[in-house]
């Protein structure tokens, strides 16, 4: 329908002078009010000088004027940026562009599209205002243009309106109403649902997709934030990294700024903004004077050092990181050798001899990889790097999207996301693989989700399987996706090679804690095609509990785990209590949990963690009921002693664990101090734990250890044939041996000694491998079978009872002639490994 013209005539309304004069200067954090349809400023104290243009409204947030026009000829120069239309509460319609002028001046341009039964009636007048935080909190604009009142007042010419704003005065809203006055009484006229009209200026409505804070090519920010539950949403903007308080809050318009549970803004430009928060209002267990962090927010701040912290996200476009060069090991999982570390302790300590003050970093860890080809190592797993509670444990996260300031320098969280992109570089240049264990089951107090919206968290009481106030309903739709949202991310912008899934017995339940069959975030992870490539473990340790959670974890022949049963089973056998049956499982690749699709390379193993008591201390500290479940045996004394019998036997245990722990089938994990015989004193705590040190690497016990654990890495590369496999063993592959060549007595809990034959595929140029354990208090003597043929004889490679630096050896031990050897006598509490080599070879 065709716009009939109205003949109004353009008027300014001004204030007195006596209101002029109480006025007071705007700040972003000054309020008016609207009551009901009159805009009512809050008392002024300052005078804001007068300026009047004739043609145009004017607003600048410097002097804070504001002037009207119904020229619209600047509309050629401009750039449209978003058109609303509105219905009015009498039925007409209502246009409103904003638009971009030249030097970064914003127009808005409201036209009467259809409202022809107020023709004729009276004078159409529009009363308007800016606002920021709230449609009741409007910025009080140049006295003089508006009305005793406190209103401004524009009158339609040729059915238009245009409002010019200087770049100071966005971002905001323009909010107005229609006032039709005639001779005889003024009607007011808001929009079908009996508001006032309400425009952003400055700032879009957005987009839903992606979540989070987009940087456009335009230079413009896209702002995307669920919550369900809360009323309102503000976007707070600050100006300085310090501030307390922030320089600007928005209030997201539900009807412009919200699509279903998503609240989004477009801003045209950040300056001069540096970081942003958002503050909810009317969520359940919300409190409404925090400002929350984004949870997907890719670089953050801390503000203060009071607790809780607060946490904002940076404005900022992270720069490109140059991966030119780049080539991932995409190491077969059954070819890993994990070493575990945490980045702090790694090089935190002054032995590490590091210049620049950069210990504990990942800058540091760069500068230490011969320590991973001294140990033969080619994947390092990386305890939690998310942001963290520094006085809680790094396993209580506070976001999942950027690594923690205090691992890099400066705390710059963009240079602390570079000097991690430049470690995972260099680590990929020497073939090694970088793993996160990873955290999505529980947060740290501050980082809680609940405040943003309850889905987030589950309704799982205390005692009624978490102590965490903070569990994550990990199945949720909207948890899900923040979970592989955060996944994808490290793997595309860090090129992460795997992840370790703390808790995840915690991903198969539901919301009150039910055990679900197909946990929808596990088959997601599992299914989803950018993962496809990388390594996904799951860890059932509990940080809560500090223990290990027994659960049949549903794994789409995708999921690999970490084998507890297999540190259980070792330490129990080698300190002369489980049975041999046990022992046989966990070497042969744990049958019993990686069948059904999945082989040995799916099991993680590992015989120490950094919870619980670490190499040494296994073999130094029982006697404390504390200890019960670490299956730990001192040797015959308690801690620290200078008896050379319990020395001795406490060396050749150390032996006995990591030597089981690498000719098994599975992927062989270390754990960072082990190899240089750090210890807490007993304390099974993860918080004792220390940072490494670099001194006791030169030690004798560090020296032979790290020897014997290169030489354990070297045997099971080079035989992969039989030690690293992604099937299992054929039964012709395996023959076991008990006492004198007779059959094992698998359910004796008496019998502690087990041997097996493993059989080389013919063709090869080394051949079997023969290895054999004693859990006994006496020797065992050892009846070798006979080799596969007469060109072949037994090399001895190991005996873990002989001393340093005799007790392996990669061409053979001396004093063992494989030629006129038919047994071979045990030392109690060893271990032996021989291989069948052709004579030419040995």
């Amino acid at each position: 329908m065709a716009m009939l013209p109205i003949p109004y005539v353009m008027r300014s309304h001004g204030l007195s002078a006596e209101a002029s004069e109480s006025s007071k200067l705007f700040t972003r954090s000054r309020r008016c009010n609207v009551i009901f349809n009159k805009l009512v400023l809050k008392p002024k104290t300052e005078c804001l000088q007068l300026v009047k243009r004739i043609e145009r409204i004017h607003c600048d947030r410097q002097n804070l004027k504001a002037l009207a026009t119904s020229n619209v000829s600047a509309v050629k120069t401009s750039e449209k940026l978003a058109t609303y239309r509105f219905r009015t509460e009498c039925g007409g319609r209502l246009k409103v562009e904003v638009k971009q002028r030249p030097k970064n001046k914003y127009g808005v341009y409201i036209e009467l599209e259809s409202l022809q039964l107020l023709v004729g009636k009276g004078e159409l007048v529009m009363v308007w205002g800016l606002f920021a935080a709230d449609s009741t909190s409007l910025m009080p604009l140049d006295s003089q243009l508006s009305s005793a009142d406190g209103q401004c007042e524009t009158r339609f010419v040729g059915g238009t309106v245009e409002l010019d704003f200087e770049a100071d005065l966005a971002p905001s809203y323009v909010s107005f109403l229609l006032k039709m006055d005639s001779d005889s009484e003024s009607k007011f006229i808001r929009n079908h649902m009996n508001v006032n009209f309400t425009v952003p200026v400055g700032f879009g409505a957005g987009h839903p997709s992606p979540l989070g804070v987009s940087f456009l090519s335009d230079g413009s920010v896209n702002f995307a934030f669920f919550s369900r539950d809360v009323e309102s949403v503000a976007l707070c903007l600050y100006t300085e990294a310090t501030a307390e308080k922030p320089a600007l809050e928005i209030d997201l318009d539900p009807y412009i700024n919200r699509s279903g549970d998503v609240w989004h803004a477009l801003m045209y430009s950040s300056v001069p903004f540096v970081s942003y928060g958002y503050r909810c209002r009317g969520g359940v267990g919300n409190k409404d004077h925090h400002v929350l962090l984004d949870p997907y927010a890719t670089a953050i701040e801390v503000l203060g050092l009071n607790q809780p912290r607060k946490w904002l996200g940076k404005l900022c476009v992270e720069p490109a990181f140059d991966w030119r060069g780049e080539v991932r090991p995409n190491l077969p999982m059954e070819k890993m050798i994990v070493y575990r570390l945490n980045v702090a302790r790694f090089t935190g300590d002054k032995s590490s001899k590091l210049s620049g003050g950069i210990g504990g970093s990942f800058s540091a860890l760069s500068e230490k990889l011969h320590h991973f080809e001294d140990l033969g190592v080619n994947a390092i797993l990386l305890e939690p790097v998310f942001p963290f509670d520094e006085q809680n444990s790094p396993y209580f996260p506070c976001h999942f999207f950027s690594p923690a300031s205090l691992y890099g320098p400066s705390g710059d969280p963009l240079n602390v996301a570079k000097s991690m992109k430049e470690m995972v570089k260099k680590l990929h240049a020497r073939g090694i693989e970088v793993l996160l264990e990873v955290v999505f089951t529980h947060t740290g107090e501050a980082g809680a989700l609940k405040e943003i919206d309850s889905s987030y968290n589950c309704n799982i009481q205390e005692g009624e399987g978490s102590k965490s106030r903070n569990a994550l309903n990990c199945n949720h739709p909207i948890a899900q996706q923040l979970i592989l949202e955060s996944l994808r991310y490290w793997v595309t912008e860090f090129h992460i090679d795997g992840f370790c899934f703390i808790n995840a017995s915690s991903l198969t339940r539901g919301l009150h804690g039910k055990f679900l069959s197909r946990p929808p975030v596990v088959e997601a992870i599992a299914l989803d095609p950018l993962l496809a490539r990388v390594k996904i473990v799951a860890d059932s340790w509990d940080p809560h509990d500090m223990e290990m959670k027994e659960v049949r974890f549903p794994h789409w022949q995708r999921w690999a785990e970490i084998n507890s049963k297999f540190s259980t089973d070792v330490k129990n056998f080698l300190r002369g209590r489980g049975l041999i049956s046990e022992l046989a499982t966990r070497l042969c690749g744990s049958g019993d949990l990686f069948l059904a699709g999945r082989g040995p390379a799916f099991s993680f193993n590992y015989v120490t963690r950094n919870a619980g008591l670490t190499l040494l201390d296994l073999v130094s500290f029982s006697s404390s009921s504390e200890l019960e479940s670490e299956l730990s045996w001192n040797c015959g004394e308690e801690g620290a002693t200078n008896k050379k019998v319990v020395l001795e036997m406490r060396l050749k245990q150390i032996r006995n664990l990591l030597f089981t722990l690498f000719v098994s089938l599975g992927v062989p994990m270390l754990n960072m101090g082990d190899e240089c015989g750090q210890s807490t004193g007993g304390s099974p705590h993860y918080a004792d734990r220390k940072p490494l040190d670099w001194n006791a690497l030169g030690s004798g016990f560090g020296a032979q250890i790290t020897q014997f654990v290169s030489f354990l890495s070297s045997l099971k590369m080079r035989r992969g044939d039989l030690l690293q496999r992604r099937s299992f063993l054929e039964e012709d592959n395996i023959e076991w041996h008990g006492k004198q060549q007779f059959p094992p007595r698998w359910d004796d809990p008496t019998c502690k000694f087990l041997a097996m034959t493993l059989k080389a595929d013919a063709g090869l140029s080394y051949g079997d491998l023969f290895v054999a354990f004693n859990a006994a208090g006496q020797p065992e003597k050892v009846g070798l079978p006979p080799p596969a043929d007469e060109e072949t004889s037994w090399v001895l490679l190991v005996d873990t009872a002989l001393p340093f630096p005799g007790f392996f050896s990669e061409e053979g031990l001396v004093g063992f002639d494989g030629n006129e050897a038919v047994t071979y006598e045990m030392k109690s509490h060893s271990c032996v490994l021989f291989e069948a080599r052709r004579l030419s070879l040995s």
